[in-house]
């Protein structure tokens, strides 16, 4: 009798949260040199990464097959978006990164790109995961706003499993703080 209570109780519950509309929202896309909406962050350590952009195409991939390539030197300069100590907020230098690859994606509707998130060695496995999610999302975020189709994005977090640079200190685990757009061959 126990059992039949708990799980009409359980199904009353499920009815109700499943009956609940969604919140609409209206969220204005970013313009460049500012943040993503919702991002605010006062902090911005200042720890420049190329922006430059090289040029996507010839093969697709940006050739990243877990540490290789440091930081924002040649192919990766427009694939990789930097991130401060504990945020998932773009900072206003990727603006264009962002753009750049959202202009691509928009044009090339075959286009897959795999957002691949990323963090120091600070912090347990389980919430680096997390924040590695969280900034491949707000890349994803940034992408959609500027028109890219939600079919050709997908994210993983690896964490702090995949260094991009070995080393403890700032300008290593700044380097590793990254989300590194890998587009699909």
């Amino acid at each position: 009798m126990k059992r039949l209570v708990a799980i009409a109780c359980l199904l009353a519950a499920a009815g109700l949260l499943g009956g609940c509309p969604k919140k609409a929202t209206t969220v204005e896309p970013p313009v460049a040199g500012s943040q993503v909406p919702g991002a605010g962050s006062a902090q911005g350590q200042g720890q420049g990464a190329s922006t430059s952009m090289s040029p996507l195409g010839a093969g697709g991939a940006n050739g990243m097959g877990g540490a290789g390539g440091a930081g924002g030197a040649g192919a990766l300069a427009g694939n990789v978006i930097y991130f401060d100590f504990d945020k998932s907020d773009i900072r206003p230098e990727f603006a264009e990164v962002v753009a750049t690859n959202a202009r691509k994606l928009t044009a090339n509707p075959g286009l897959k790109l795999k957002l691949e998130g990323n963090t120091d060695e600070r912090g347990t496995r389980e919430y680096n995961i997390g924040l590695g999610e969280r900034r491949a999302q707000a890349v994803r975020r940034a992408l959609m706003l500027q028109g890219v189709a939600e079919s050709q994005l997908t994210t993983v977090s690896f964490g702090a499993e995949r260094p991009a640079v070995e080393g403890d200190d700032e300008a290593a685990w700044s380097k590793n703080r990254r989300v590194e757009l890998v587009y699909a061959p």
